[in-house]
């Protein structure tokens, strides 16, 4: 358990690197830091479900099919509800895959536990945000010119 704390409290602080604006005040993304947290992710999925080496041979190119497809779905300009649709249909799609390689158990497991990293992730990058403009608010320590 002690561990699953670690990789999490790693995987929220790298958050804080990708949300730094860079210098025009836009968003860059730090491939070093995606890889961190991919991999952090990586490391909790295969400890809460005990994935074997040969199950991760196999569910891991999957995972990445399915993530792959997941990440379009944030892409158009649909509706919240068509979003959320196409999200389901694609666990939908993917669920058979999943449950060949881990059975029916873990593979419903899996979505909990990837649904938990994922809010999480999210919650931890929102404080941050809040915290960057709490600090932008009261100065954030900057010197500033009195007129």
């Amino acid at each position: 358990m002690k561990k699953f704390w670690l990789y999490l409290s790693f995987a929220i602080l790298s958050l804080q690197a990708i949300a730094q604006p860079n210098e025009y005040g836009g968003k860059q993304p730090n491939p070093q830091k995606e890889e961190k947290i991919k991999a952090l992710y990586v490391a909790y999925i295969t400890q809460q479900l005990n994935i074997t080496s040969d199950e991760a041979q196999k569910f891991w190119p999957v995972h990445t099919q399915f993530d792959n497809e997941l990440r379009g779905t944030n892409l158009g300009n649909a509706d919240e509800l068509t979003r959320q649709q196409n999200v389901l249909n694609i666990k939908k799609k993917y669920q058979p895959s999943f449950a060949k390689i881990l059975g029916a158990e873990r593979c419903d497991v899996f979505f909990k536990k990837d649904a938990e990293f994922r809010k999480k992730m999210v919650e931890r990058l929102q404080q941050m945000r809040q915290k960057r403009m709490q600090n932008n608010d009261n100065g954030g320590g900057r010197f500033k010119l009195q007129p």
